[in-house]
C-alpha cells in the first residue's frame, strides 16, 4: 500500500512539474504587461486598420524579401501619457521551427524600436531568444543594417529564433511605416 501511495504522489508531483514547465514555455506575459515594460505608467488604445493590397505591397517591399505580409489586419496599440501619443505597440505571432511565437514591438513617435519582448514562445526553451539579445533592436529604424546580413547578431544554437524575431520586427516596422499611426 505504501508503494501504490508513493507512485501516485511521484505521478502528480510530475504533472505539476510538468504544467509548470509548459507554462513557463508558454504564456510569458499579457498584452498589459508588455505594454507597461516598454511604456510605464502610460494608457493604451487598441485601434483596427484594415490594409488595401497596394499598402500590402508597400509594406512588403519595406520588410524585405522573404519576410511574408499576408493579413489585410494590423491593430496597432496606440500609447499615450496625459493625452499625448508617446508611442505604439504591435503583437506578431510567426512560427519559428515548428511552434509559435509572439513578439511586441514597442515603437516611439520617432518610429524607432524602444522595445521587443518575448510574449509566447513554444518551442523547447533553450531556443527563445534572450533578453540581452533582444536588446540589439533598441533606437533602430527599418534600414538595410536591421538585418542579420547588417548589425543583428545571430544566436548560437537559436539561429531559427534569431530570423524569426529579426524578421518580425521588420515586418512590424514596415507596417508601421505603411499605417502611419501618428
Amino acid at each position: 500500500m505504501a508503494l501504490l501511495d508513493f507512485r501516485r504522489g511521484f505521478f502528480w508531483v510530475a504533472v505539476i512539474l510538468f504544467t509548470a514547465t509548459q507554462s513557463l514555455s508558454g504564456q510569458t506575459l499579457s498584452i498589459d504587461e508588455g505594454i507597461e515594460l516598454a511604456f510605464p505608467g502610460a494608457e493604451f488604445e487598441r485601434k483596427t486598420v484594415f490594409l488595401s493590397e497596394s499598402q500590402k505591397e508597400e509594406a512588403r517591399i519595406l520588410a524585405g524579401e522573404n519576410i511574408p505580409i499576408d493579413n489585410n489586419l494590423v491593430r496597432p496599440y496606440m500609447v499615450s501619457r496625459d493625452g499625448e501619443q508617446i508611442g505604439v505597440a504591435y503583437f506578431d505571432a510567426h512560427r519559428v521551427r515548428t511552434l509559435q511565437e509572439v513578439v511586441m514591438v514597442a515603437i516611439d513617435s520617432q518610429d524607432r524600436v524602444i522595445r521587443v519582448e518575448t510574449m509566447r514562445f513554444q518551442e523547447p526553451p533553450n531556443y527563445r531568444a534572450p533578453g540581452r539579445w533582444m536588446t540589439q533592436f533598441i533606437d533602430r529604424a527599418l534600414d538595410r543594417d536591421l538585418s542579420q546580413k547588417g548589425d543583428i547578431a545571430t544566436i548560437t544554437g537559436a539561429t531559427l529564433t534569431a530570423r524569426a524575431v529579426t524578421a518580425a520586427v521588420r515586418r512590424v516596422m514596415a507596417l508601421h511605416l505603411v499605417i502611419d499611426p501618428f
